[in-house]
Order: C-alpha cells, then structure tokens, then sequence
C-alpha cells in the first residue's frame, strides 16, 4: 500500500480516457471538486462523411470545463513523457484508454489506477461488457485496480456488484457500469488518499477453489455470426450480448440480417437449427439446436432498423 497524507482534494490527477464511458468518471472526478491537472486523449480523428476533424468525448468534456488536454500520437514520444511529468500527477486515473507503456504507468507516486467493467480477476479483455451477458452471467460489475505489466492483472482496490436483467442487453448494461464506475473511482481515490483501502492481489483471488475465470476478447465479425445449432437460450444471450452494437448477425436471402431484440422459446419446432417461421405479417422466427428464436426488431443490410411486423410489410421471406 502506497503512504499517504493528502486529501483528496489535494490529489494532483491526471485522467485517461476517449469515449462516453469515460467521461462519466471524468465528471464524477470535476464534481467532487479534484484538481485534474491534465486529460490525455486521443488525437482528433476524420469522422462522417465530410470526415471533418472530430474530438474525443472526453476531449470535449476536459475543453468545456477548462482543464488541460493532451493528444499524444505516441505515447512513449519523448516531448510527451516530459510534459506529462510536468504535470507531477500524485496519480494517473485511466478509464477506456489504449495500453499504456511502464514509463507512463509507472510515473505517479500512487500509481495508476484504472476502471474495468467486470468483477476481476473474472472477464479480463477488452469486451467485458459483451461476454459477461453472451455467457449468461446473471451478476457483472466494475474493478478498480492499479496497472501492471500484465493487462486486467494489477492488485484489486475496489468492487462493485451490479445484477444483470434477464433480457437486459449490453447497451443497458454498459449505461449503468459507466455510472456505477464513476461513482467507485470516487471512492477508490478517497481510500488511496486516507490510506483506507487494502490493496489485493489478482493472485489470491484466482488460486481460491472452484474459480473459473472467463476472458472477454475484441468481438470480430465471427463472433456476432448466429449459430443456430446452439440452444435458443444460448442464441438470445448472443442476440442481447452483441445489441445494440456490433449486432448479431444471420443471413437472409443473400443479404446479412442484424437481430437487436428477440424472444426465445425452448419449444421444439420440428424444423432444421437456422429455418426459418414466418406468417409474412407478424412474426419471424427462426429455429434452433433447441427451441427458436423469435426476432422483434432487426436491420437487413442497406435498410434502416426496424420492428419485424414493419419489415415484413414492405419485405418477402
């Protein structure tokens, strides 16, 4: 455990973080009145179709409440190292930011700590998010920890338990993380500052019996493919896990076929895992290893989303 005296008022912050995630700890930071004394971000980006230079989330927040930016290419840059330990940070709070090199992690006397969307060590990756609901998991949450060499495997400050929804999907999930995140970094910092909070390795928590631990990797194109083989049940949590994006995705007369929000049944259905039920009106259903899967609103390639008696009158299946 790192010693400290100062309030957390007194704590010299540097925050890292791009998109609407983190922005919610970035305010939640500025609203309990901490001296952020920098915001890395990431470089402005061509975005639309004018590709016109777009900030960051985060960028736009930092710019509207003063505080300071920077946009570093490359982060071991030399120019950046040097005005980042000019910035003398106590701490360094990361939130959905890219790897981070040991020259920049390393640099605070307390640390960096970062906000992870998964009670570690369960769900490390990139995709907590997405896999903890694919999976089924009926309970989620965010890790505070402080950085290491290995990704999601520093010591563990704090956690915060969060019921998922049975049909609850990773849009909703990903809303009330960002909020439940925001509120522990508060605290996480609030313990560093008085000395309060005992640090845990990852190590002791993965070596108690019974722990199995699942990864939560970059979703690709594969992973949102519906394999029809598996269960309904499976299918739904895929359909729920990947909306409202990526999108899980099937074919449908040649063209790709997103699924939002579904139903599932574990009726059998007497047809083929991927057939597909349809009264050309209402309903549009397909059939499963187990069960079916009954669409309610989706998006065929090159057309806009939209609830399934809609597409259904002004589509042929």
């Amino acid at each position: 455990m790192t010693m400290n005296n100062k309030k957390l008022s007194d704590l010299r912050i540097v925050f890292m973080g791009t998109p609407d995630f983190a922005v919610a700890s970035l305010e939640a930071l500025f609203l309990a009145g901490c001296n952020i004394v920098g915001v890395i971000t990431a470089p402005d980006k061509p975005a639309g179709r004018g590709m016109k230079l777009t900030e960051s989330p985060v960028k736009q927040y930092a710019v509207k409440h003063q505080l300071k930016v920077l946009q570093p290419e490359k982060l071991k840059n030399s120019g950046f190292i040097e005005e980042l330990k000019s910035l003398q940070a106590d701490v360094q709070v990361v939130v959905a930011f890219r790897m981070l090199p040991e020259i920049v992690w390393n640099m605070p006397p307390m640390g960096t700590i970062n906000v992870h969307a998964s009670l570690l060590p369960d769900y490390r990756g990139a995709a907590p998010i997405n896999w903890a609901i694919i999976n089924g998991e009926k309970e989620s949450g965010v890790t505070t920890f402080k950085l290491q060499h290995e990704i999601d495997t520093g010591h563990i400050l704090m956690k915060e338990r969060v019921k998922i929804g049975e049909a609850e999907d990773a849009g909703s999930l990903y809303e009330r993380l960002k909020s439940v995140g925001a509120s522990l970094i508060v605290k996480t910092l609030g313990g560093l500052s008085d000395n309060s909070i005992r640090e845990i390795p990852q190590e002791e928590l993965v070596a108690e019996p019974g722990t199995e631990l699942h990864h939560a990797p970059k979703i690709f194109t594969e992973t949102c493919r519906i394999d029809w083989s598996k269960t309904s049940e499976q299918v739904f949590n895929l359909v729920r896990g990947l909306s409202p994006y990526p999108g899980a995705f099937t074919d449908l007369n040649g063209k790709s076929l997103k699924i939002f929000t579904a139903e599932f049944s574990e009726h059998g259905t007497g047809k083929k895992p991927g057939e597909l039920m349809s009264d050309g009106k209402t309903f549009l259903r397909f059939a499963c290893g187990e069960g079916y899967i009954d669409c309610k609103e989706i998006q065929l390639e090159g057309k806009k989303r939209m609830q399934v008696d809609e597409f259904l009158r002004g589509n042929k299946v």
